[in-house]
């Protein structure tokens, strides 16, 4: 460890707990390691009702850009930005700012040149100025050098790195963490139901995601179609995609059991008022949100490897119930009633959520971290490269 506080630049896209996992990812280990040391954050936005408020750069672009060059110009704006004064600079972002570069998301290189793809696609991808900039990119990300360290926040994303980009990149795998809460409000609990017009004789699924339709939204709807009129879903985070979907799914078969919040930071009060979570997602690299609500004692459904990483970190029927396959509406109708009706196994899997918790604290991710930068401290010391203020032990 490091004998006094580090200057750390961190770099990513949106700072702020609302804007989804792995922005909380962030700003929760930002939080703890902002204890001991210097942070400054370097972002498009920060949401100002972040309760953890640090120095902040703000890298905007004009809005009207593609997406692609927007990406670039942040990348290297970054760079500029952060290439001295920093001890460490710790990058959430695709680019080549980092000394520790996190791995949120399926690489790029996975996604276009070693998953299977229609050869159009492929030869068409090989022109593209978009895949081509996503690409370089990430190939600069990923390239070796001293003091320079790549992690995954989970083991399905390491894997596929290596898949990507060889067997000789051995990325350290450091999942996300959780806060412990305590017990919920119980006038808190009712006031929420309340104000949505359901009562404690309801029972409430939650789904909290910023693109509800990629974590399982469709096959939520299936099965609440196949269930009594007393159990409800809450979506938060829902964006209008979602909102549309789901007013058409309710108009033929759900008579207005749905409700749709937009983002909001303060997700706590929404979990300590559901009965169950539900995560059947197509595309999870990790998973904060089961982690979340198993904080809140709520027990989950979650799609199983590879649509969801965090069920690599979960025992089935012990600690969670893990699907058979996300889109398997009528398997997850059986888990909410069964959950619904069987106070027991609902005990069972609190226990085991707790278990859960314990494994994934913020301190622990913090500490792994701090391990981390000592490394790469010591390696740009062995390489002559000059850091802002620290020494290693």
């Amino acid at each position: 460890m490091t004998d006094h506080p580090l200057k750390i630049a961190f770099v990513v896209d949106r700072f702020g707990n609302k804007y989804g996992g792995a922005e909380a990812y962030g700003v929760e280990l930002m939080r703890e390691l902002s204890k001991t040391h210097d942070i400054t954050v370097f972002a498009r936005e920060y949401d100002a009702a972040c309760p953890l408020q640090v120095p902040f750069v703000p890298l905007r672009s004009w809005r009207n850009l593609p997406s692609w060059i927007r990406v670039l110009l942040f990348a290297v704006r970054a760079r500029r930005h952060t290439r001295e004064g920093f001890d460490i600079v710790h990058s959430h972002m695709n680019g080549w700012c980092g000394d520790v570069e996190v791995a949120h998301v399926t690489p790029v290189r996975y996604n276009w040149r070693v998953r299977p793809l229609p050869w159009y696609k492929k030869w068409l991808s090989r022109i593209s100025p978009r895949v081509q900039t996503y690409l370089g990119l990430e190939s600069r990300r990923v390239a070796q050098r001293p003091g320079h360290r790549i992690v995954a926040v989970s083991g399905l994303i390491a894997h596929q790195l290596q898949q990507a980009y060889g067997d000789q990149l051995k990325p350290p795998v450091i999942p996300p963490g959780v806060s412990p809460v305590g017990d919920v409000d119980p006038l808190l609990r009712g006031e929420v139901r309340t104000a949505f017009g359901w009562t404690d004789s309801d029972t409430v699924c939650l789904l909290v995601a910023r693109n509800p339709l990629r974590k399982g939204l469709p096959t939520v709807l299936r099965a609440l179609a196949l269930l009594p009129p007393h159990v409800k879903l809450l979506v938060v985070g829902g964006n209008a995609a979602a909102r549309e979907f789901t007013v058409r799914f309710q108009d033929g078969a759900l008579g207005g059991r749905v409700r749709i919040m937009g983002e909001t930071p303060d997700v706590g009060r929404y979990y300590g008022a559901a009965d169950i979570y539900v995560h059947p997602t197509l595309n999870d690299s990790f998973g904060m949100a089961p982690l979340e609500a198993m904080a809140f004692g709520l027990p989950v459904i979650v799609s199983p490897s590879p649509w969801c990483g965090f069920a690599q970190y979960v025992e089935n029927h012990s600690e969670a119930l893990v699907l058979d396959h996300p889109e398997d509406a009528q398997q997850l109708a059986h888990y909410i009633e069964k959950l619904s009706q069987d106070p027991d196994l609902v005990a069972r899997l609190a226990r085991g959520a707790a278990t859960v918790v314990k494994r994934h604290s913020w301190e622990q991710v913090a500490r792994r971290y701090m391990q981390l930068y000592s490394q790469v401290l010591e390696a740009k010391r062995g390489a002559g490269v000059a850091t802002a203020t620290a020494t290693v032990e």
